[in-house]
């Protein structure tokens, strides 16, 4: 996969840990999070290699925030986590506010469900996005963390989750605090800092609640977190994708060996059917992953930074590679789905000449005699005739 991820289950290799001082935390390796129930389904007797990691510039580019790492000041904050968790493929968000226990001060905020405060499981306290892409981004929590927020609160929202998907899908990214430093994204870490004046200041609302990080970098967060969030929904349709394409891996196989699909009429139109709804989810939703919202139109510094992430984590790219998939899938698809057609155009063809037959033979049976005492009493006759002549 493309997107960065948190190890879970392995340990992390730094990758420039020549250049860094123990004191300072690991630069991360981002990689695809499978978690336990994956890695039992990897079979160890099996011959094939492990596909190597596709490395995207937000991996490439790590190096670049090693100075802030390896220079804290005293305007510098800790180092602290941001991990986004998808569980559906869609959020109804109006269901959330129904939640009775939902946190104080919990509010709409543009295209998301804002909680400005959220205290986790060892009192670590942060801030939560929840966007109808059925993603939940964290900031200052943790793993344990969001998957509590979501057990808590997502899963006990009635009719909340649309298409819950098998597996969660997960990305981690980090970042800093520091008020003399400008909001940007540097290398693989966010830094919250200063920020130009809002073109619009109707973009903010008009009463803020107290919130754990500052009040200035409210959007700059929404806009890093609205980039995180499209690229975990994204990972979840590759992951689906991917799936539905090693179940279909040994058609062609099967078709060259036999000349038959090995597979159904139905069987086909229901796979061509998951096919649509990949393309509809990919291209077609509300928030599809191509388009820049049109909230930050008036606003280019938050669109810079939307973008920036988003470009880091290959949004665009990976949107491309899996809309090519899904064409070369349906182009497949739809050549066997052909040949069903074929099939099912010959085998019709031989059912007619077959009644054509039959209905030939029951005439014989019916009419048969009638038509020879016909043909053979007109012969008689004229054999008598042609004696009484002479």
């Amino acid at each position: 996969m493309f997107s960065v991820r948190n190890l879970a289950t392995r340990q992390r290799p730094t990758l420039v840990s020549f250049y860094r001082p123990q004191s300072i935390p690991l630069c991360r390796y981002f990689a695809s999070n499978r978690g336990p129930a994956a890695q039992h389904r990897e079979n160890p007797l099996s011959d094939a290699k492990v596909k190597p990691k596709e490395t995207t510039p937000l991996r490439r580019s790590a190096s670049a925030s090693l100075p802030i790492r390896s220079n804290p000041t005293p305007t510098r904050g800790v180092i602290q986590p941001i991990f986004t968790l998808a569980t559906a493929e869609r959020y109804i968000l109006s269901r959330l506010r129904t939640h009775p226990d939902l946190p104080a001060r919990a509010q709409a905020l543009h295209e998301s469900w804002w909680i400005p405060k959220w205290v986790g499981k060892d009192g670590n306290e942060g801030e939560v996005f929840v966007f109808s892409n059925g993603s939940i981004v964290c900031w200052g929590l943790g793993e344990a963390d969001a998957k509590k927020f979501a057990e808590q609160y997502i899963e006990k929202s009635k009719g909340m989750e649309v298409s819950r998907l098998k597996e969660i899908e997960t990305e981690e990214l980090e970042f800093v605090v520091d008020a003399v430093e400008k909001t940007r994204l540097q290398g693989d870490l966010i830094i919250l800092g200063q920020t130009s004046p809002l073109n619009e200041e109707e973009l903010l609302p008009r009463s803020l609640p107290p919130m754990v990080f500052p009040e200035s970098t409210l959007l700059a967060r929404y806009a890093y977190s609205q980039a995180l969030a499209r690229s975990t929904s994204l990972s979840a349709l590759e992951v689906q994708l991917d799936k539905y394409l090693t179940s279909m891996a040994l058609l062609p196989h099967t078709l060259a060996l036999t000349g038959k699909p090995g597979m159904g009429r139905t069987q086909l139109i229901k796979k061509l059917g998951e096919l649509m709804k990949f393309r509809q989810l990919l291209n077609l939703n509300r928030e599809n992953f191509s388009e820049v919202p049109d909230f930050y139109w008036a606003e280019p510094e938050l669109e810079g930074y939307f973008k920036s992430l988003s470009n880091a984590l290959e949004v665009k790219m990976r949107t491309a590679s899996l809309n090519d998939k899904i064409t070369y899938a349906t182009e497949a698809q739809s050549t066997l789905r052909q040949l069903l057609t074929e099939s099912s155009t010959h085998s019709m063809e031989l059912i007619i000449i077959a009644l054509i037959a039959v209905e030939v033979v029951i005439a014989l049976i019916r009419d048969g005699p009638e038509l020879w005492h016909m043909l053979v009493g007109t012969d008689e006759e004229a054999d008598k005739a042609k004696t009484l002549a002479h």
